[in-house]
């Protein structure tokens, strides 16, 4: 039975992906409202279609230019990520060479960095400073890997030098980009609690083929997915970007550990919406902090 439904979810993809390709194409290519709208449709879809049931926990920042922060245990993370809202992500260079998955992550307007080439660091943070000016939200894995799905690993804070962007919020007024932090953990299979024996058959890292190991998702049906969104930060409420760094970090891990023992609203309130009382925009020192 599993082998059949790896096969009917595996048709299901490519037909669903080789529908989604030439329209998002077009879209991109005419500039059409479609294109951000569409990658949420399709996200929805491939959840559907693998059985990822996804339960938010809190709200995601509707605000102008919002930097998601989270913690990275599959490619299974964006189209979990993207069926919530619209977003970008950001990802590593190689993944624009792979076959078929690369031409999905252009199509998505993913922004490629090489996180070997730390002299590239300053251009690849400018790339994401332009999506952020322009109002986007983007997806960034301050990991820098992806891990078993059982903890957080430490977070870089290179890239995270992004956030001292400034922005023009819907009122037309001028402010830092926001910063909001995310817990995504892997918590049910079939229903049950998934222990940590079979959280690595959904997280990939490590030396992991990736078709082997998406067969294997494709065949072993539905699993929960807790998304908790945090409260967002800004810059400004810290001394650099590294304590920026480190209190999402602290934020993302406490999420998951509480999402992963079945009490997600343990780590601290979620984010509902509500009003953001920003501090004054402050000259903290972050651009010398990145060089």
């Amino acid at each position: 039975m599993q082998r059949l439904r790896g096969v009917g979810v595996a048709i299901g993809f490519i037909v669903l992906t080789a529908a989604f390709v030439p329209v998002q194409w077009l879209a991109l290519r005419f500039k059409l409202q479609l294109a951000n709208t569409l990658p949420v449709q399709f996200a929805r879809g491939l959840c559907r279609l693998i059985g990822i049931r996804v339960e938010t926990y809190g709200r995601p920042c509707r605000e102008l230019g919002v930097l998601l922060a989270c913690n990275h245990t599959s490619y299974l993370d964006m189209p979990v990520l993207a069926a919530v809202i619209p977003v970008c992500f950001v990802a590593k260079s190689e993944v624009a060479t792979w076959p078929y998955f690369g031409t999905l992550s252009r199509l998505v307007r993913t922004v490629f960095v090489d996180r070997e080439r730390r002299s590239k660091a300053g251009e690849q943070r400018d790339a994401i400073r332009e999506r952020l000016e322009a109002g986007g939200t983007i997806v960034l894995f301050p990991e820098g890997t992806s891990n078993d799905g059982n903890r957080v690993l430490s977070f870089k804070s290179a890239l995270l030098g992004a956030a001292n962007s400034m922005v023009i919020d819907a009122s037309g007024q001028k402010r830092r980009v926001l910063v909001q932090p995310v817990s995504l953990a892997y918590t049910r299979l079939h229903g049950m609690p998934m222990g940590r024996e079979f959280r690595p058959f959904f997280a990939w890292y490590g030396g992991m083929d990736l078709v082997p190991h998406l067969w294997q998702v494709f065949c072993l049906g539905p699993i929960d997915v807790m998304v908790h969104y945090h409260h967002p930060i800004t810059v400004d409420q810290f001394p650099s970007r590294k304590e920026l760094t480190a209190e999402c970090e602290r934020l993302v891990a406490a999420g998951v550990t509480h999402a992963l023992a079945g009490r997600p609203g343990a780590v601290g309130p979620a984010y509902e919406d509500e009003p953001i009382e920003l501090p004054p925009i402050q000259d903290n020192g972050l651009e010398a902090d990145l060089a």
